[in-house]
């Protein structure tokens, strides 16, 4: 085996592995939170991709640049949805939970049909020819600059959950709702911001990828999927679970790339799911069952 080739691919499984990381954080932030499991987590990260597709060819705004737009947009819609109709069922059976995930997802991903079309397609960026050498191996700018947001992010949010009053708010009600509501706190507007901030996330991660990843409606599916295979391995609940599983998936995915061939690239992701869930059920940073 080449190693100049398996150097590239950890470089890339990392610098791809901040977007997973950010996608992955706003998930984890919405269970650990509410305690619903976010089916349509995939299809908003879409809709992120075409908001960005849309600054880019009808205002010229480069997704590097407009990934703000998007995740402002995607955190309306979260507020939207747990509104109108999480806030709905929140206490229901998590079956009932789930059909409405669902529902959401392809009600998202049937409107993007109507409104783009089934053809694959990917945002220009001025970024997307450029790279860096470092001796045998290059790293991609785009990509870079990429996880660089991402990972600027993910630290804007955990200081804004620990080091403010409204982030310190969302973790109490989330360790204990009924205390929250004895104390006074106003639970259904500390779901409402958790939703959206954790759709903003991933409407910032799908305007980060749109140009290195080419998108369709039906893709929305295989990055839920994707999500949630990153948010069990670190631990559901977890923002630094989601961080470390975001890079480890996405290592795992792109030495699968190389030792393998790229179709095959999520049997080493999931191998290393199964692995960890043999050892460790609850992921690398979840707690316990008590």
């Amino acid at each position: 085996m080449d190693l100049t080739l398996v150097g590239q691919g950890l470089i890339s499984g990392v610098l791809f592995g901040g977007v997973y990381s950010l996608m992955a954080v706003g998930l984890t932030l919405i269970f650990g939170v509410m305690r619903v499991v976010n089916f349509a987590h995939g299809d908003m990260m879409v809709w992120g991709m075409y908001l960005a597709y849309m600054l880019a060819t009808r205002a010229g705004v480069d997704p590097y640049a407009g990934f703000a737009l998007c995740a402002a947009a995607l955190f309306v819609l979260g507020l939207f949805v747990q509104r109108g109709l999480v806030d709905r069922i929140v206490d229901a059976p998590h079956e009932m939970q789930i059909l409405l995930m669902l529902g959401v997802a392809l009600v998202l991903e049937n409107v993007a049909l109507m409104v783009f079309g089934p053809e694959p397609t990917r945002v220009t960026s001025s970024l997307a020819a450029a790279t860096l050498w470092m001796g045998p191996v290059f790293v991609d700018v785009n990509r870079l600059v990429a996880f660089a947001v991402a990972v600027a992010l993910t630290l804007a949010l955990w200081v804004f959950l620990f080091r403010t009053e409204l982030g310190r708010t969302i973790r109490a009600a989330a360790d204990n709702t009924y205390g929250a509501l004895v104390i006074g706190t106003d639970v259904r507007r500390v779901y409402a911001v958790a939703f959206g901030i954790g759709a903003a996330c991933v409407g910032a991660a799908g305007a980060l990828v749109s140009s290195i990843l080419p998108f369709q409606p039906p893709t929305g599916l295989s990055l839920s999927v994707t999500s949630f295979n990153v948010v069990i391995i670190g631990g559901m609940g977890s923002l630094v679970g989601a961080f470390v599983g975001g890079l480890l998936v996405s290592v795992a995915e792109s030495l699968g790339a190389v030792f393998l061939k790229p179709s095959l690239k999520e049997l080493f992701s999931f191998t290393l799911l199964i692995v960890i869930l043999l050892f460790r059920p609850a992921g690398l940073f979840g707690k316990r069952a008590s």
